[in-house]
C-alpha cells in the first residue's frame, strides 16, 4: 500500500486549543479604546498591560498579542512567537517596519483601515484554533466510485489520532453521510439548521451543535429534507468548519452549483476517487475538469479491482493527475464501498492503515515532506 502526500506549510496534527481574549501591550488610550471595542465585537476579554507582563508564560501563550506602537521599546528582548501584531494609527511613521522587525510582529496594522482584517483575527482567535483545518474534499470521478466511504474513513483515521475532525456532508442527494457512520437516529443540527447563514459563523457554536459519532463532529442531511444550501451558507459553515482547526473532510458531489464552488475554493486538496476502469476513467475527466478550476492541488485515489491492462499509475496519467494511492480493499466486508458498512471497517485494516499514511504525510512538517511512499 503507497500513499504519497506533499503538503507544505498546512495544519498540525493537532490543534492549539489555547483559545481566549488576546494580549494588548499600549498606554495609548486612543488605540486602546479601538482595541477593547473591536474585542467587544469578537466576543472576547483581552489582557492589558503597559509592559509585557511578568507572569511566566503570559507573553508566550497569549493566543494573539497586539503591540502599540508606543510600547516596543518596552517589548524589546520579549520571545519570539507566531502571532505578535504591531498596531498604531499614524500612517507617515517612516521607521514602523524597524520597529516592528525588532519585535517579531508578523504584520504592521493602521487603524481604522484594519479595524475589519483585525476584528476577524481577534475572533478567531477567541475560537481556539492556532492554524485552520486541514481540509480535504472527496470526489468520485464516476458513480458509485466509493468516495462517501473513504470520506469517512478519512474522518475516522483523523479523530483516532487525536485530531478535532469534522466531517461534512456536500451531497444532499447522498442519502446522508451520518448513515455510513451508523447514526442516522443521533441527534444535532443538519444542514437546514444552516441555510441562513451568512458571513461569519463562530466555530465553537457549529462544533458544539452537530452530533459526534466514533469521535467524529458529522454535518448530515436528514432523510426528508429539501432545502437548497445558499453559496453564502456553505461557505459560511465550511470556514467555520475550517477555523476550528485539525482535519476537515468533505463529502463531495458530482453535480456543479454555486455551493460546490464555494467549498471547492477552501479547500487544501481534493481526493478524486476513480474505479480502474476505462469508462471510469474517462467519466472522472470531466470531474477532474471541474475540480481542477477551482482547487490549485487535485489528486487521484486509484480503487480496484483494474480492467485488463490497467494499473494505479496508468490511471493517473491519463487523469494528468499526481497519484495519491490505490486504495486498499477491506477483505471480510460485504462491498464496503457499496453498502452502508463505513462504521465497520476493522480499525488496523487497510483501508484505516491507508487513511493513516495519508494524514502522516499530509500533516508531517514541512522540511520532512519529500515525495515518496508510505506503506
Amino acid at each position: 500500500m503507497a500513499v504519497d502526500v506533499s503538503l507544505a506549510g498546512r495544519g498540525t496534527a493537532s490543534a492549539s486549543l489555547r483559545g481566549g481574549g488576546p494580549l494588548i501591550v499600549t498606554e495609548d488610550v486612543e488605540l486602546l479604546d479601538d482595541l477593547l471595542r473591536l474585542c467587544a465585537a469578537a466576543g472576547t476579554e483581552p489582557e492589558v498591560h503597559h509592559r509585557p507582563p511578568e507572569r511566566r508564560g503570559a507573553w508566550e501563550l497569549a493566543p494573539l498579542v497586539l503591540v502599540g506602537d508606543d510600547a516596543v521599546a518596552r517589548c524589546l528582548g520579549t520571545a519570539r512567537r507566531r502571532g505578535v501584531m504591531l498596531v498604531g494609527r499614524t500612517y507617515d511613521d517612516p521607521d514602523v517596519w524597524r520597529r516592528a522587525v525588532e519585535i517579531g510582529a508578523e504584520y504592521v496594522l493602521r487603524l481604522p483601515d484594519a479595524e475589519g482584517w483585525l476584528a476577524d483575527r481577534i475572533a478567531t482567535a477567541a475560537e481556539g484554533a492556532e492554524r485552520p483545518a486541514l481540509t480535504i474534499g472527496v470526489i468520485g470521478g464516476s458513480g458509485g466510485a466509493g468516495a462517501s466511504t473513504l470520506a469517512c474513513a478519512l474522518a475516522l483515521s483523523a479523530a483516532a489520532s487525536d485530531r478535532r475532525t469534522t466531517l461534512i456532508d456536500a451531497d444532499c442527494l447522498g442519502g446522508g453521510i451520518d448513515v455510513l457512520l451508523g447514526g442516522e437516529h443521533v441527534g444535532g443540527s443538519k444542514w437546514p439548521a444552516f441555510a441562513r447563514s451568512r458571513g461569519r459563523l463562530d466555530a465553537r457554536a457549529l462544533a458544539e451543535s452537530l452530533p459526534v459519532l466514533r469521535g467524529v463532529h458529522v454535518l448530515s442531511w436528514g432523510r426528508d429534507d429539501d432545502v437548497v444550501i445558499p453559496p453564502q451558507a456553505a461557505r459560511a459553515v465550511l470556514a467555520a468548519a475550517r477555523r476550528g482547526g485539525g482535519a476537515v473532510v468533505v463529502d463531495l458531489p458530482r453535480r456543479t452549483d454555486g455551493g460546490l464552488l464555494e467549498m471547492l475554493a477552501q479547500l487544501d486538496l481534493c481526493l478524486l476517487v476513480v474505479p480502474g476502469e476505462l469508462r471510469s476513467v474517462a467519466a472522472a475527466k470531466r470531474v477532474a475538469a471541474l475540480a481542477g478550476a477551482a482547487v490549485d492541488d487535485v489528486r487521484v485515489a486509484v480503487r480496484g479491482p483494474f480492467s485488463a491492462g490497467l494499473d494505479a499509475a496508468w490511471v493517473a496519467r491519463s487523469l494528468g493527475l499526481p497519484l495519491v494511492g490505490e486504495v486498499p480493499p477491506e477483505p471480510g466486508l460485504p462491498d464496503v464501498f457499496g453498502e452502508r458498512h463505513a462504521a465497520k471497517a476493522r480499525p488496523h485494516g487497510p483501508l484505516a492503515r491507508f487513511c493513516e499514511a495519508f494524514w502522516d504525510r499530509a500533516t508531517a512538517d514541512a522540511d520532512a515532506l519529500l515525495p515518496g511512499d508510505v506503506s
